[in-house]
């Protein structure tokens, strides 16, 4: 029965895998609910933000500052991505799609002459840029099941002042939007500089019809615009790591309940080829003693 030995200890291994893939599994359904619940509370915050820096844009026009300039980044000489991965893996998918957009656009910058920095947080797009020696200018990894933004603050600082002081002309922002449970897109968006569609008011907020009249500022309208500028950008730099770590739950847990579902067949199978490897000893068994009999 050593053939049927072997077959218990796979099932047994199986069975160990399978409690954890399950206990994964739960511990991920937790998180998501709580990641889902972080990131649509993330939102109002942007918004409100967004709506006052709208009307500051519309009631200022004559103001300027680098953070909105499109006139001199016409031509771009040189570009930054802002990528956001997850810092573990088990995560199906997830991870590989937001890279291959990522290396895609890389791939696009080189083929015309456009070096690339990259700024990352979580430690998989970390070794991923390093393992082909791409330019990490500032990296942020252990982020935690709880983003914090004063962790974030660090690596955006940077890129702030790389472009302000026009050593890059454009920023990329690419996160895994969460849609929904099954469902989770790598997304591709353009960071720097803001775009119009931000600070065009088109009417459709809930403030545009209260914001008709001028306001005094203290200090200048154009501090009060550049320090809201920066707290949306790093709004949105939050907003996405919320979704990246709701994206994250949501994979894993279905992956997990995938690895389960897998472990279920892989044990059904290994017991039916016990049962018959046992049953084929058994009847080897008998025949030997029925031939022995008739022998005697």
């Amino acid at each position: 029965m050593a053939v049927g030995k072997e077959i218990i200890t796979k099932i047994r291994s199986v069975q160990n895998t399978q409690k954890i893939t399950k206990a994964m599994q739960m511990v991920s359904t937790s998180k998501m609910r709580k990641t889902q619940e972080r990131m649509s509370k993330a939102r109002p915050y942007a918004d409100e933000v967004r709506d006052v820096m709208r009307h500051l844009a519309v009631t200022n026009p004559d103001e300027t500052l680098l953070l909105l300039d499109r006139r001199e980044r016409d031509k771009i000489k040189r570009a930054c991505i802002v990528l956001i991965t997850t810092d573990k893996g088990l995560c199906g998918g997830l991870n590989s799609n937001v890279l291959k957009v990522f290396f895609s656009k890389v791939q696009e910058y080189t083929k015309q002459g456009i070096p690339v920095d990259v700024v990352c947080f979580g430690s998989k797009g970390l070794l991923a840029c390093q393992r082909v020696g791409l330019n990490v200018i500032a990296s942020t990894v252990g982020l935690g099941d709880i983003p914090k933004l004063e962790i974030l603050l660090g690596s955006l600082k940077v890129v702030f002042d790389k472009y302000e002081n026009k050593e890059i002309d454009v920023v990329h922002l690419m996160y895994s939007r969460f849609i929904n449970t099954m469902k989770q897109t790598p997304v591709d968006e353009y960071f720097l500089p803001v775009g119009k569609e931000v600070l065009e008011d088109d009417g459709t907020s809930e403030r545009s019809a209260h914001y008709q009249w001028d306001y005094i500022f203290e200090p200048s309208a154009l501090e009060v615009l550049e320090f809201l500028v920066q707290r949306y950008l790093e709004s949105v730099v939050y907003q996405a790591v919320c979704d990246s770590m709701a994206s994250e739950q949501a994979a894993r847990m279905v992956a997990m309940k995938s690895a389960t579902d897998n472990a279920s067949n892989a044990i059904k199978s290994l017991q039916l080829k016990y049962n018959k490897s046992r049953q084929a000893a058994i009847t080897t068994e008998l025949s030997e003693i029925v031939a022995g009999a008739a022998a005697v």
